[in-house]
């Protein structure tokens, strides 16, 4: 533990060594304590922190966090699917994390949804964007119930010091950018409408109410309020979502509202809020159920090959200076040491592609092992995990080693063996993988010659194609097909 608040202060030092004054550090992104406890018994531990960050705490803070004088940031919430009840997690905790905890900001994990859906977390963004193959998104709830806060304050905005909560449930808060500007945003989500991913949510109850809010100070001279609503609907009807409604008449420094249950309201002296239009997205289309890639790009825009998600690893685009051949450009597994992780991943490296639903398939790839003696690679189809839940994961997964063996297995891990014996694969030398399965049965080919066949597939009855590494290595791919 000492070591590990010794980091901060090595971080500092190499940050100003180096001119980066200006970078702060947020510690320690994980609970509360015992980050805070430190901070109040360590005073060089205390300068270099400049923000308390804490996931997922559920609205709440501790007193020790408090005490540090220290901004109170959520580094990490929300995790929530993005339908109607995920833009109410959405909603409430964007309030309540300040009106209970005094948390100044809020990071939404993640920001927009842009890989399988299928995969651990699925559509647990702000808005969607997974079918790059089509070009399909959908501005989801979410997107709108942070535009009630985001439109309307700007970082170094503070919140006004009031009791945030109402009396028949529901919260505010109000922020002033200190020139005259002043905004109000009430949320009255109900528990079950509410309720994020993590943590549990205790019950509670909101009831339709009119709350009446007085100005003071210098507030006191703002006669009307712009006004923007959302009204989340869950048993029927359709959701209102951030539209503008007449402005609020303050009357000798008050004003009441009617607020019904799971509403969202903004109350703004700003006049630039809009609900901005955009074009008509593509419509969703499955993965192309022909597919190819033979990776000829000569200066890539990014590294990664579209549409292959890595899992554990990295494949990057790859240019064979000395190749003479077909194999000039590549896709590459390139980490060669496994990282350090938050989750237990897999021992091998794999990347997925394709459509989950997948049943009956043909995969095709040449591929090259850098790695002499003990080094391996795959390709694999009915893959059905991957994320957190990667060293799990099953499928029918088509190896070949470089001491000239190969193995058919039901998993990642290479436990479930279903077929082995002698390939005559090497390292450093192309050759051609091709991996069919047809209903319960499976059966694979090296350079276009059959290899094994005839091997009984029961579980997974459906899943991704892949392609991966035995271990941590350098190994190439290309002429990636599936059908």
């Amino acid at each position: 533990r000492a070591l590990y608040f010794f980091f901060p202060k090595l971080l500092r030092y190499t940050l100003d060594k180096h001119g980066l004054q200006k970078v702060r550090i947020i510690a320690s992104d994980n609970l509360w304590e015992p980050i805070s406890f430190v901070l109040l018994i360590d005073s060089e531990l205390h300068e270099v922190v400049d923000v308390i960050g804490a996931h997922y705490p559920g609205t709440k803070t501790v007193r020790s966090a408090l005490l540090t004088g220290k901004k109170l940031w959520s580094s990490e919430d929300y995790s929530t699917f993005n339908d109607e009840v995920g833009a109410g997690c959405w909603a409430r905790i964007l309030n309540q994390n300040y009106v209970n905890g005094y948390m100044t900001s809020t990071i939404a994990w993640n920001l927009v949804a842009s890989y399988y859906e299928e995969l651990p977390f699925g559509r647990c963004g702000l808005m969607t964007a997974q079918e790059p193959w089509s070009g399909h998104y959908k501005v989801e709830a979410p997107i709108w119930i942070t535009a009630h806060t985001t439109q309307f304050t700007q970082p170094g905005w503070s919140y006004l010091q009031v009791d945030g909560h109402l009396e028949g449930g529901g919260s505010f808060v109000a922020l002033t950018d200190g020139l005259g500007n002043l905004t109000i945003i009430i949320e009255t989500m109900t528990h079950n409408h509410s309720q994020c991913i993590r943590p549990p949510l205790p019950h509670f109850s909101v009831t339709p109410q009119r709350a009446t809010f007085y100005l003071k100070g210098s507030f006191l001279t703002v006669e009307t309020l712009q006004v923007w609503h959302s009204r989340l609907c869950f048993e029927s009807g359709t959701s209102s979502l951030f539209q503008q409604l007449h402005p609020v008449e303050v009357q000798k420094g008050s004003f009441s509202l009617d607020l019904k249950v799971d509403e969202v309201y903004t109350l703004t002296t700003l006049k630039t809020g809009q609900k901005y239009s955009c074009p008509e997205p593509p419509p969703p289309q499955p993965f192309p159920s022909n597919y190819k890639d033979d990776f000829n790009i000569r200066n890539p825009p990014f590294s990664e090959a579209p549409n292959f998600a890595d899992q554990t690893g990295v494949f990057e685009y790859f240019i064979n200076a000395s190749d003479p051949g077909d194999h000039v450009f590549t896709l590459r597994q390139v980490v060669v040491q496994r990282p350090i992780t938050w989750a237990s991943d897999a021992d091998q490296t794999i990347s997925i592609i394709g459509n989950f639903q997948w049943v009956n398939m043909t995969v095709t790839c040449d591929i090259y092992i850098e790695k002499q003696c003990d080094g391996g690679v795959f390709i694999a189809g009915r893959v059905d995990n991957g994320g957190i839940y990667v060293r799990r994961t099953k499928g029918v997964f088509f190896w070949v080693f470089a001491d000239g063996t190969y193995r058919v297995t039901g998993d990642i891990a290479g436990e479930e063996i279903l077929m082995k014996g002698l390939s005559g694969v090497r390292d450093n030398a192309w050759h051609t993988l091709t991996l069919n399965i047809q209903g319960t049965s499976a059966s694979g080919l090296l350079n276009g010659y059959p290899l094994w066949d005839n091997v009984t597939i029961s579980n997974p009855s459906n899943g991704w194609a892949a392609i991966g590494t035995r271990s941590f290595e350098f190994a190439q791919f290309d002429n990636f097909h599936v059908e």
